[in-house]
Order: C-alpha cells, then structure tokens, then sequence
C-alpha cells in the first residue's frame, strides 16, 4: 500500500481523503470543523480520528505523504488594480482567480482618495498592481504605486505591469517599507494575455506568506507545505480531467460546478469558439482553463442574498419542487442561513430548500461565467458577435461539494447550468450528462496531479458517479 493523505483546509470543514495509488482507490475520507481561529490541528486531528475510527486498517505508520492545500480564513484575498477594466484590470482578475484567490476589490484608472480609504479599510492579503503594456502607458501605473506607497496596512503587492517602468515601481513601493513581488506584465500587448507568470507568483506568494499570516503554518509540522489554494487544486483537477495525460484519456470539454457555503464557483475547461463559421469573435482571448467565483451565491452564507438577487428564479425552482411553504417562510429560513452557516437540512421541505437555492445559485453563476451572443448592425444585415466561451457543446458537466454530498436532488441542481430558450444570449450547455463528485475526490486529485497525474486522473474518473 501507499497511502497518500490529502488534506482540505477549508472555511469551514477540515477535509482529509485518503488514497492508494498502488491500486489507485479512495481508502476513506472524513471531515471535521476547522479550527483557524484556534489551532488548525484541533479540526484535523478531529478528522484524522474520525477517518482511523472508521478505517481501523489504517493508522498514522499507514501515511507514505501528505499534501495539503487551503481556503481556511477566507481563502487568499486579493485587489486587483489595472488601466482599463476591459483590458488590463480583466487580465489581472484571471490571474488571480486562476491562481486560486478571492477577488475582494477592483479598481481601474488612477486610484483616488476614496478608492485608497477602501483599499486600506478592506481586509485582503494581497493587491496586484498591473497596468499599461509593455512600453505603452506609464503614467497610471506610476501614480498608482505612489499612492499604494502611503498606504498604512501591512500587505504584499505583486507588479504585472508595463515592464518599461517595473524597475522604478519596485524601488517606490520598496522605499516606502512594502513587500513587493515583481513578474511580468499580464498583458504585454494589447488583447495578448499572459497570465501564467502572475498565477505562478501568487502560488509562492500563497505559500511563502499568507500561510503564516492566516495561522495555518501550525500544521506545517505535520504536513508539511500547504503547497496551493484549494480553488487551484480543483481548477488544475479539472484541467487534467478534460486534457488526459499520455497514459490516460481526459473526458474532453467540461464544466464544474462547485457550491459552497460562502461561494459558488464555476470552472470551465475548453476553449470555447464560435460554433458558426459566421459568428464574429470578440473581447478578450478567454484561457483554456477558466474559473470564476461568484461570492454573493454562497448557499449559507449568501442565501438570503440569493433570495433577494433571483426571486422570481427561486420562486420557480420551488414550485417545480412542490415545496409545501409559503414564500414569507422562504424569506424568514434563509435569514436564519446567513447567521447559521453550519446549519443542515433535516427534513424533506429543509432539502427541497436547500436544492432550490442551489440550483439558483448555479443558474446565475453559469450564466455569469458563460459567454454571450449578441447581432450588432453590419453594413448591410446584422452581425453575430460573441463574447466570452460558447459552452453550448459542453457534453461534460459535473457538480462538487456538500449539497451534492448530502443533498437529495443532484440532477436538479446540476439542471440549472442548461441553456434556456428565454434567454437566447447566453451559451449554456445545451444537452450534457449530469456527473456528482461522490467523495469531494476533485480538489485531492488536483493536489496529486503535479506528481502523479495519471494515478490522480484515474482515481478521480472512478469517483465520478454519472446520474
């Protein structure tokens, strides 16, 4: 046997899966609370007794390796401060979001007092400063590390700029007593993105700091590193479902749907053209591997969100469910959500409840992540423009996390990715299977994948159960 342990700090729940790549099975997995406030080996110790309670074969002599990845104290949260928010700004949030970070503010142009009150009051880890291509505009990057320079809040600052001035925007930022982290600029041309370099800076940057300032460097004794984010573990999971390795084929294009309790992320693997020859393509060039998080979809803590945001979407989703309570009801239990984030359903109304809100949350998280198509006017007839990936021909589709863990309904919830004919624009799957991570395998997988990819990739395939 080698028993590999790979272990979830998350916001809420302390995850540990535990596998063989011998035989390349899942051997157990248990969960517990985490305990980040605390001391973050109180929650894993909880698991690790519940996963050697339960799998009495196995024991601490049992483990070969342990990997470990983290969203516990928020996850890593990040400000991302560009030239122009179509171009500059929307490249550093890939990055970002790529690399796994929360995006907690976004600023285009030159930051003003008010946008430096906000940035000082908000509580990120992280400010990535990009801006201009290389050897294009200076003037805003310049005025904007000026201004980062008087900030008072103890925070790294990564450059992705105009490489023309990076040398000078170190040596403000470092005279003023910042710690600064310089890589190349993620739009070194105009409509060229360039994002790898930054991802990669935000990992070490991850790994290197943020893991001690959020108190997580206290089972670094026994784990080891917390080698990444888990958001990147599940993105670089999927990536490796879709692709294959040399050894193993990939599932092809997929989308991933992964709820939670504070967000709802969508990961989409696939480039995304135009299906029509006669479809024009515009905007920014979309990366293979795409991840967007929508903080205000979380079922817990946002579900009263999620009511007020698409009421009438809810509304629907419930009465497909023949829910038997009133909508003031709705109202009152999903203001009691936010406050109770812990909570889990306990009856058959509680689970039709908890499957509305998600196939809610999913609906308006898959319509944010995918693209749109639109006819503008052309010389002579309209003209079919797209913008953002067409994931009209995704055939994969899978869902992740603890509603689809406990929940009753996954197929109904996996349905709000489906295209809707009442909103044409948008491109949405259009006839997928329906595939649930019955073990929370995904984000084990991606933490494997960087040194066993093919034994990752075959024990995340047997982990998928198809509805």
């Amino acid at each position: 046997m080698d028993c590999h342990l790979l272990i979830d700090f998350g916001s809420t729940y302390t995850k540990v899966l535990a596998v063989d790549l011998e035989t390349e099975t899942v051997l157990g997995r248990a969960q517990s609370v985490t305990t980040v406030d605390s001391n973050i080996m109180i929650g894993l110790r909880n698991a690790l007794d519940i996963l050697f309670q339960e799998h009495p074969e196995m024991d601490e002599s049992s483990i070969s390796r342990k990997i470990a990845s983290s969203s516990a104290a928020g996850g890593l949260r990040m400000i991302a401060i560009g030239l122009v928010r179509e171009l500059t700004l929307e490249a550093a949030r890939r990055a970002a979001l790529g690399a796994g970070a929360k995006i907690v503010g976004s600023y285009a142009h030159e930051l003003d007092e008010e946008s430096l009150q906000e940035i000082e009051a908000n509580p990120c880890d992280l400010i990535m400063l990009s801006g201009g291509t290389d050897g294009g505009n200076k003037e805003v990057i310049l005025h904007n590390a000026q201004a980062l320079a008087e900030l008072k809040k103890d925070v790294t600052i990564l450059v992705a700029g105009n490489r023309v001035v990076r040398s000078k925007i170190k040596q403000i930022l470092q005279n003023a007593g910042k710690q600064v982290v310089v890589t190349e600029n993620v739009m070194p041309e105009v409509n060229e993105i360039n994002v790898e370099p930054a991802r990669a800076a935000i990992r070490d940057i991850f790994m290197e700091r943020i893991v001690k300032a959020k108190g997580l460097d206290g089972a670094q004794t026994y784990v080891g590193n917390i080698v990444m984010p888990t958001p990147m573990a599940s993105l670089r999971a999927a990536q490796l479902l879709a692709e294959g390795t040399e050894d193993e084929a990939g599932l092809g294009d997929l989308l991933i749907v992964e709820i939670g309790g504070a967000t709802t992320n969508i990961h989409s693997v696939g480039y995304g053209y135009p299906r029509d020859g006669h479809v024009v393509l515009k905007g920014l060039p979309e990366p293979l591997a795409k991840r967007t998080v929508e903080g205000d979809l979380g079922i817990r803590y946002n579900a009263h969100t999620i009511y007020d945001l698409a009421k009438q979407s809810l509304r629907d989703n419930l009465s497909a469910l023949n829910y038997p309570l009133d909508l003031s009801t709705v109202e009152h239990i999903t203001q009691e959500m936010g406050v109770n984030v812990g909570y889990v359903p306990d009856d058959d109304a509680a689970y039709l409840l908890d499957t509305a809100l998600a196939k809610t949350a999913v609906q308006v998280a898959v319509e944010r992540h995918a693209g749109i198509l639109r006819e503008v006017p052309g010389l002579e007839d309209l003209i079919p423009v797209q913008y953002g990936k067409d994931l009209t021909h995704i055939k994969v589709v899978i869902g992740t996390g603890g509603v689809f863990h406990y929940g009753r309904y996954p197929a109904r919830i996996l349905a709000g990715v489906l295209y809707e004919a009442h909103n044409p624009s948008s491109l949405k799957p259009k006839n997928p299977d329906f595939y649930v991570d019955q073990g929370y395998v995904l984000y084990g997988a991606g933490l494997l994948a960087g040194i066993h990819p093919t034994k990752a990739l075959r024990i995340l395939k047997k982990n998928l159960h198809q509805l």
